[in-house]
């Protein structure tokens, strides 16, 4: 419907619908201010919708990562999302420092699948005076462990470290507190757990204590200027970022792909997050009951490799195949099943609060343990 008012009114009012539509487009990006800084735990002034989530990602960095002699390390998970690995990379490439120096890379212990947070801190402890950036997942997306962002920032900041997440996993998916947190910046996409689409617009986290530093390094693009400036154009050509975490942005906001992620905030804003995470443990926790009983009965050729405990993931729980991996996630493909399967062997399914039931929890379980038999 939204998507569908917008078309109208560009057809109907042309480029005046900047300022004289339904919703009026030169401001169109404030509507998703609010409640966006309600999904991710800042203030309204912190948060801002555009462009995807790894050019947000580069954007972040080329503000806050600023390498010394002495610091200049950037420190990822293990295995985590592509795209993560590729902006480290390529920003200490950017930079003239060899990856395989500057790319800290935090493991989990041998024979073991997620992160302990003690060895977390441990590096940090170790490695913390040499590092400048700690750019970690809100949710890995592989395993599905939920990690305690508010203990990594807390071991990040104290040895004076950047503190950034990548919540592509998280955001609309577990509560979160970017602001009491103390997080400098955060990206997330909207096209996972908030339901907006392929290639629709991601959103930004700069906290406070930075957005109205003018002086920060960073891009300048039109839409970042200062609004009360922009339109005079070539009569102040400088660039005055406004501010907040609108001071970011490169260009003006893209309607058509924006009309989904106002709709869907609009849902969790309905929903609540304190709500959809009580409903996502309890399905969480019940796909897990199943797949534990079909395990002890026998039938199964696989393990969560997910963490069992609750508040350490979550609605995801990534299951290790052991015979046929592939093979199983076709069949339950062929069975209506919409999850994803990871090479070398892991199927993700992930029981989504908003919209899935117990019922299609159970369905699912069943289809599982008749396609492993197979």
């Amino acid at each position: 419907t939204l998507v569908n008012e917008e078309l109208e009114d560009w057809g109907r009012l042309a480029v005046e619908a900047h300022f004289h539509g339904r919703r009026p487009w030169y401001p169109y990006h404030e509507q998703l201010r609010e409640p966006g800084a309600r999904l991710v735990g800042a203030l309204p002034h912190e948060v801002v919708w555009m462009n995807g989530l790894t050019v947000n990602l580069h954007l972040m960095l080329a503000t806050f990562y600023r390498p010394t002699a002495d610091r200049f390390r950037i420190m990822i998970e293990h295995s985590a999302f592509p795209s993560d690995g590729y902006v480290a990379r390529s920003q200490l490439a950017w930079h003239g420092i060899d990856p395989r120096e500057g790319l800290l890379i935090v493991e989990p212990r041998e024979g073991e699948h997620v992160l302990r947070h003690e060895d977390v801190e441990a590096t940090l402890e170790r490695e913390g005076p040499r590092t400048a950036v700690v750019l970690i997942s809100g949710v890995h997306y592989f395993t599905g462990q939920r990690f305690d962002l508010q203990r990594i920032a807390r071991a990040a900041r104290a040895q004076g470290c950047v503190v950034g997440f990548d919540l592509a996993h998280a955001a609309g998916n577990v509560p979160l507190r970017l602001h009491d947190w103390g997080v400098d910046f955060a990206a997330w996409c909207s096209y996972k757990y908030l339901n907006s689409g392929p290639g629709a617009v991601a959103g930004c986290f700069v906290h406070e204590r930075h957005v109205r530093n003018t002086s920060l390094p960073r891009f300048g693009g039109w839409w970042g200027n200062d609004p009360a400036t922009r339109f005079r154009m070539h009569l102040e050509p400088e660039f005055h970022p406004a501010p907040s975490a609108d001071g970011w942005q490169l260009s003006n906001p893209p309607i058509l792909a924006m009309a989904p992620l106002l709709a869907s905030l609009e849902l969790f804003d309905r929903a609540g997050m304190t709500a959809l995470r009580e409903k996502s443990l309890r399905l969480t926790g019940y796909l897990e009951r199943l797949l534990d009983h079909f395990s002890a009965a026998g039938r199964q050729r696989f393990e969560i490799i997910t963490p069992r405990d609750p508040e350490q993931r979550g609605c995801q729980l990534s299951i290790l195949v052991h015979d046929g991996p592939r093979g199983l996630h076709e069949r339950l493909t062929r069975a209506g099943v919409v999850c994803d399967f990871r090479e070398p062997n892991v199927v993700r399914v992930a029981p989504v609060p908003l919209y899935n039931t117990f019922h299609d929890v159970w369905r699912f379980a069943r289809l599982l343990s008749e396609a492993s038999a197979a």
